[in-house]
């Protein structure tokens, strides 16, 4: 007998998916995704593999995985068919139903076994299933794969029935040396891939998936996403270092430009010196946004005539590129210029009016009733704060959506705000007016600064809560994964507002006020007051649960319905300290003994004059001087009460014979509860 054909034999695999260029935004995850499926379905098709590695370019998503078993592992599992009193007949003969299953499982009948479940006796099959080839299996499900991925947007193209991100030009399979040969939307699979399409477009073979990506690089593709990176940062490091400049760090843009090509060049190209009279900000973003160039500064900080252009192309025609890219960026920097000029022709007072014309949602006005709305939950706050800048903050508020009807925002609505601030200042007014323009949209996510100033912070939060009581009154909360007005952002933006500045008016009222200011939309308002709370409630509790607070602290300190958002911080971070203290145990056990009395008492009311007993006289005496501890904000205090509880329990028999006695001595623990709710229900606590 030859035992070489038990031998397993392992190879590495190839599978590249050959594309028109996918937006740069897509591709990492479209990556993934193919190494994700791909690693899955070896794993459940019993098929043995080793590493995975990714590699992606514009034009390809390709995938390597090495040690690929040449064949599935056989597999024996066992099929559970009818009910045995169904398989078979009273002489012990089988039914059809025993039959039919014994041939969908292609087994002799009487190759069928009896098992016992929970439900009683069935028949079974045990099923050995030879394992494939992987050529094989793979051949038949790589285009399922393929198609499978899922994109932000997919569609079909020319006369192509497959959807996909971008049209499909080719595909690279191979398992060691051989094709995994499969049909995709008429396009065949093979050993074929293709390098630069413009420096080396011709196609080239790969026998060996180890070689894929040396042989690419010979091809002007370094397909290794992160050496692509690497290779731009290194050459804008030289370009710093020869110039005595710096590149504006940023990640996103680095990000998306190592996704815009296959073979980086970095370039430095330069632009006028008289365009450095517009705002800091819009020279950035007209190079970031529109061009994807980075900016750069010299070593004061301030904006130099240059930029960083990462082309795809050889060094040697950098020259073409950077006067092209010199070009083009005149060109925006002129249209920049323009709307700039044009913009500041008016004070920014004139724009306000303009805001009438600009649709905020359609059953909720314009953009100018929406800073009405907002300025009115701004008067109430600064009255209730006894601000001596209500003026002023009310002049803001009206300002602060005034520059999206400029040319300049128009064109670059990434500097809404920014662009209100220097317009502000060009037409004379408030520097602390200008700052509230910019700062109100903060935070814009999350992690983001907050608002430095009083009013930036008072705006922000009044335009936040008006645009989630405006949602909800439509019926427009987020559900799922859905949040098309970010109402999510919003909400974790006024919850970081009310914790960190010092805005004590409790949300729930907020949330009133801004109601208030939409009667006129519907008559049935009232009652969304409890739902947009509900809804701040859980981002709250997000928010400190991935700051690491224990679900048990935080349902005690919620359960008691506060609405002062720093006073539940507060409460939270107090209560999760005094759990890791070593006295803690102890108070919580008296806390319990309380509450568990309690369960299912009443509210009566305490007679102080009718306790009798010194150890009820005790308690009491505890419960009021703690109490007025808390009313300062002392939580400690708490821990005094654990041992007038437990001598309470030890020596006062609290459900008396006399109704009187009882009730009072009830009311008497539940005046002591009152005191550990004004921390946190301790009943919700773990331990």
């Amino acid at each position: 007998m030859n035992n070489s054909s038990l031998v397993t034999h392992h190879s590495s695999l190839l599978l590249e998916v050959g594309t028109e260029e996918i937006p740069a935004r897509f591709v990492l995850g479209g990556v993934k995704q193919l190494r994700d499926v791909l690693e899955k379905f070896l794993t459940d098709a019993g098929i043995d593999f080793g590493e995975a590695f990714e590699y992606a370019t514009p034009r390809r998503l390709a995938v390597i995985i090495k040690n690929v078993s040449d064949k599935q592992k056989d597999r024996v599992t066992e099929v559970v068919g009818p009910p045995k009193k169904a398989a078979f007949d009273a002489a012990g003969n089988p039914t059809p139903a025993a039959i039919g299953f014994a041939r969908s499982c292609k087994i002799d009948v009487k190759n069928l076994m009896t098992i016992k479940t929970e439900r009683g006796e069935y028949v079974a099959a045990t099923i050995e299933e030879k394992g494939r080839m992987t050529n094989d299996v793979l051949s038949e499900s790589l285009p399922l794969l393929i198609t499978s991925l899922q994109f932000p947007k997919s569609m079909r193209w020319g006369s192509q029935s497959l959807r996909f991100v971008r049209p499909i030009r080719w595909v690279t399979a191979v398992l060691g040396g051989d094709v995994i040969a499969f049909e995709i939307d008429g396009i065949k699979s093979s050993d074929m891939s293709h390098g630069h399409r413009f420096i080396s477009p011709f196609p080239f073979e790969v026998k060996d998936p180890l070689m894929y990506v040396a042989l690419l690089s010979d091809k002007y593709v370094l397909a290794d996403y992160n050496e692509r990176k690497e290779t731009i940062l290194n050459e804008i490091k030289k370009i710093e270092a020869a110039h005595g400049c710096r590149v504006h760090e940023d990640k996103e843009l680095l990000d998306l430009v190592t996704f815009l090509v296959e073979y980086p060049t970095v370039i430095l190209g330069e632009f006028d010196r008289k365009y450095l009279s517009l705002p800091k900000e819009l020279l950035i973003t007209v190079m970031r946004s529109h061009q994807k160039y980075f900016s750069i500064e010299d070593k004061d900080g301030n904006l130099m005539p240059n930029f960083i252009v990462v082309s795809n192309i050889k060094a040697e025609n950098s020259d073409i590129v950077k006067k092209g890219a010199e070009r083009v960026l005149r060109a925006r920097l002129e249209d920049a210029r323009f709307y700039y000029e044009e913009d500041r022709k008016h004070p920014l007072w004139d724009y306000v009016e303009k805001l009438r014309k600009v649709t905020f949602h359609e059953k909720l006005g314009n953009i100018y009733e929406k800073a009405e709305r907002t300025a009115f939950l701004c008067s109430f706050i600064s009255e209730k704060l006894n601000l001596q800048s209500k003026e002023k903050l009310l002049k803001a508020v009206m300002l602060c959506k005034a520059d999206l009807v400029t040319g300049v925002v128009r064109e670059f609505p990434e500097l809404q705000g920014y662009m209100g601030m220097i317009y502000a200042e060009n037409s004379g007014e408030d520097k602390d007016i200008a700052s509230a323009i910019y700062e109100h949209y903060m935070p814009r996510f999350s992690g983001d600064t907050l608002p430095s100033g009083e009013m930036g912070s008072i705006i922000s939060l009044a335009d936040k809560i008006d645009s989630i009581a405006s949602f909800f009154l439509l019926g427009l909360s987020p559900t799922g994964s859905e949040d098309p007005f970010a109402l999510r952002r919003q909400a974790m933006g006024v919850i970081n507002i009310l914790m960190k500045k010092d805005i004590p008016i409790p949300l729930d009222i907020l949330i009133d006020k801004a109601l208030q200011s939409l009667e006129g939309y519907s008559p049935s308002i009232k009652s969304l007051t409890e739902e947009v709370m509900r809804f701040f409630y859980q981002r709250f509790e997000g928010m400190l649960s991935s700051d690491g607070y224990s679900h048990d602290v935080i349902d005690a300190v919620f359960s008691t319905k506060g609405r002062d958002i720093k006073d539940i911080a507060g409460r939270v971070d107090a209560l999760s300290e005094f759990k890791e203290m070593p006295e803690f145990p102890a108070l919580l056990m008296a806390a319990k003994r309380v509450y568990n009395i309690l369960a299912k008492a009443g509210k009566g009311i305490l007679k102080e004059d009718s306790l009798t007993e010194d150890a009820e006289k005790g308690i009491y005496k505890a419960a009021a001087k703690v109490k007025e501890s808390l009313k300062e904000g002392s939580y400690t205090a708490l821990f005094d009460l654990t041992l007038p509880i437990n001598l309470f329990f030890d020596r006062v028999m609290v459900m008396d014979k006399d109704p009187e006695v009882k009730a009072n001595r009830l009311a008497l623990l539940s005046f002591v509860r009152d005191m550990f709710n004004m921390l946190g229900y301790f009943s919700r606590l773990a331990g």
